[in-house]
């Protein structure tokens, strides 16, 4: 059974149009690049560039694939937090994130945002072909990373070692 939400105008042009303008303007609201208490701008500077990605079906298929990793990562981030405020939950009641674990967090998302983005647009394999050889096993930085660990290796073994005597 076929519904709104599953039409391909629906998902294609509808949705991504409204999450692009949606984002586009709160940027421009929080920033004020534009001016402060300039909506209508804002709104037009948003409603152009939500037009301009809905014409591009690459783009659009960017974004349809990285919704679903969102939601997931959203999920997963609040389970990560809620479990974590049964733990720090200071004496006045209040939850309070270590900076170690805001720091973590931030990495970590960056990291996995970077690699989902490669993955759905076909860099991820392009890289680890160049970088690793893929099947041919032809690739230049696993060469030169095993090059490194045989060169430290050697470089252990060689080194001199303090021979100090000790009472």
């Amino acid at each position: 059974m076929a519904t709104i939400f599953t039409s391909p105008f629906f998902v294609s042009y509808l949705l991504p149009f409204i999450l692009v303008f949606t984002v586009v303007f709160a940027i421009l609201q929080k920033s004020g690049i534009l001016g402060k208490d300039k909506k209508q701008i804002d709104a037009i500077v948003g409603f152009v560039i939500g037009l301009i990605v809905i014409s591009f079906a690459n783009a659009v298929g960017i974004i349809n694939s990285l919704l679903p990793f969102l939601a997931v990562a959203v999920v997963v981030i609040l389970v990560f937090l809620i479990l974590l405020a049964m733990v720090y939950v200071g004496a006045d009641g209040k939850f309070e994130i270590p900076k170690i674990y805001k720091v973590s967090i931030g990495a970590l998302a960056a990291i996995t945002v970077l690699i989902a983005v490669l993955i759905v647009t076909g860099a991820w394999d392009y890289l680890v072909n160049t970088w690793f050889g893929g099947a041919s096993g032809e690739g230049g930085i696993t060469n030169f990373i095993f090059i490194i660990l045989v060169l430290v290796v050697i470089g252990f073994i060689v080194w001199p070692k303090d021979k100090k005597d000790k009472p």
